[in-house]
């Protein structure tokens, strides 16, 4: 039995550390935790994130989006 998670659409302003947000990453849409928001500006969003929740295993990456983006939150 497979786990659907809910997901919930966030502007890439509001993204916050912490959250997990689907992104597409290392060549395909996964889900990631924000582990820092790096820029924000009037164009931008620049974020680190992590590409698994298992930390010790998962690879650090940088993801951008324009501030106004709708990004999926998942839950």
């Amino acid at each position: 039995m497979s786990k659907v998670e809910e997901q919930v659409k966030i502007k890439a302003l509001n993204i916050k550390a912490g959250d997990r947000i689907v992104a597409y990453c290392n060549n395909k849409m996964q889900i990631c935790t924000v582990k820092r928001i790096l820029e924000t500006n009037q164009s931008n969003v620049t974020l680190s994130v992590f590409t698994s929740e298992h930390y010790r295993s998962s690879v650090l990456r940088i993801i951008r989006f324009q501030w106004d983006a709708l990004v999926d939150l998942a839950s």
